[in-house]
């Protein structure tokens, strides 16, 4: 045991990686959703970084949302600042942090009359992504199947 610690000592030491970490993919679109619990409506929305939008009550603004490589296990997150509007226009700081789209129970706003969570990053000029499939041969391999089975008429 203990030169199974001594040789990952060593191997961490000689720079070889453990585990090959990506880069997070910056993106200039946050996506939201956000629940009414007076109405029942939920909504989807996007918002620049940078700037705010108001749902209900509240003033959604991103900083940064982040994307991992479409071969990695996704992990969207966004630093967001959320604000109630009061009733004479002043804001009172609601949310400040981290939410993480893959768990939205984990990183939501829940407010009285709102819920707010992300749900995605995007970026409108990337490339679409790049989905190799293979195509279906199942159609033209049976009808070959068939085409064996058929005995010619004498």
């Amino acid at each position: 045991m203990r030169r199974l610690g001594i040789l990952l000592c060593l191997s961490a030491s000689a720079g070889l990686p453990a585990l090959a970490q990506s880069e997070r993919i910056s993106n200039p679109i946050a996506s939201f959703a956000g629940l009414d619990k007076i109405t029942g409506v939920t909504t989807t929305f996007e918002i620049p970084i940078g700037e705010e939008r108001r749902f209900g009550a509240l003033i959604v603004k991103p900083n940064v949302c982040y994307t991992r490589p479409i071969t990695e296990e996704p992990k969207t997150t966004s630093f967001v600042q959320v604000d109630q509007v009061e009733a004479d226009n002043s804001r009172k700081p609601l949310f400040s942090g981290w939410m993480f789209a893959e768990s939205p129970g984990l990183s939501a706003v829940e407010h009285a009359t709102y819920d707010v969570w992300l749900t995605g990053c995007r970026d409108p000029n990337a490339p679409p992504p790049v989905v190799e499939t293979v195509p279906d041969t199942s159609a033209a391999e049976g009808q070959a199947q068939e085409d064996e089975d058929e005995v010619p008429a004498d």
